[in-house]
């Protein structure tokens, strides 16, 4: 056996990941040996690593194995692209374990004066919506959806500055979101917003059902990023309003 090589034993060794693991992924063709040995004992290369830490990367994205398998296996597969998803991505959680390590600390050393020194009770510390939010469109990006095969497309041939467009989205529609915010989100108003914004998705961006509107709709709503932005193009409150206006367009 080569220096090189390494037994299954040994790559469950330095990696934590069970042999029966490991196995599997073999069986369904994820990971499978670099080669096998006389006796049919499995052997593993630095290139069969490297596969398995790609593995592992989209695994941390929650991705099911049949995806992961068509993806890294796809002549498109970018691997930097991947890497630097992942990298983000564990700068954010690293931002969030430290936060949640400062308010532990705090609480610690001060106890109840630590908290009557906020203004209220502190649960930032434990929010992860940007996290969530985060990770939910590194996977879109990587998705096989008709949707975001149809952005990919129009992206490609676009004339105009997809950034621009995303303005003028926000400017247009969610401005005038604000200004009614204080209205019925089963409104005469709200609703041709909601049908508005639907249509310039689906002559911008993608084919924008329904499913897809209650799902953005969440999105907007979630506390993250999309309701920063939201919020401040039409006021506070305004990507909730928007939200509970698409909830009614969706059900009816």
């Amino acid at each position: 056996m080569s220096k090189e090589m390494m037994t299954v034993h040994e790559v469950s060794k330095l990696t934590g990941i069970s042999i029966r693991t490991l196995q599997y992924y073999d069986k369904i063709g994820l990971f499978p040996p670099a080669e096998y040995t006389e006796a049919g004992y499995r052997l593993y290369d630095e290139k069969a690593l490297s596969r398995l830490q790609i593995i592992l990367l989209f695994r941390e994205l929650e991705f099911p194995l049949k995806d992961i398998k068509g993806i890294i296996d796809s002549p498109d597969f970018d691997r930097n692209k991947a890497l630097e998803q992942q990298i983000k991505l564990l700068e954010m959680k690293k931002e969030h374990l430290e936060n949640l390590i400062l308010l532990a600390r705090g609480m610690k050393l001060l106890g109840v004066k630590y908290m009557e020194n906020k203004q209220k009770t502190d649960f930032k510390a434990f929010d992860t919506t940007k996290i969530d939010e985060y990770a939910e469109q590194a996977k879109a990006s990587w998705g096989n959806t008709p949707q975001w095969k149809e952005y990919e497309q129009k992206k490609k041939e676009a004339k105009e500055d997809f950034n621009a467009v995303g303005e003028q989205m926000m400017e247009e529609i969610f401005g005038e979101f604000g200004k009614i915010k204080e209205k019925d989100p089963g409104s005469k108003e709200a609703q041709d917003l909601v049908k508005k914004l639907q249509d310039f998705i689906t002559e911008h961006f993608y084919t924008c059902t329904n499913e897809v509107l209650s799902g953005l709709g969440k999105m907007y709503a979630g506390g993250g990023e999309f309701t920063t932005n939201i919020d401040a193009v039409g006021g506070a409150g305004t990507a909730e309003f928007a939200n509970k206006a698409i909830e009614v367009y969706c059900k009816e």
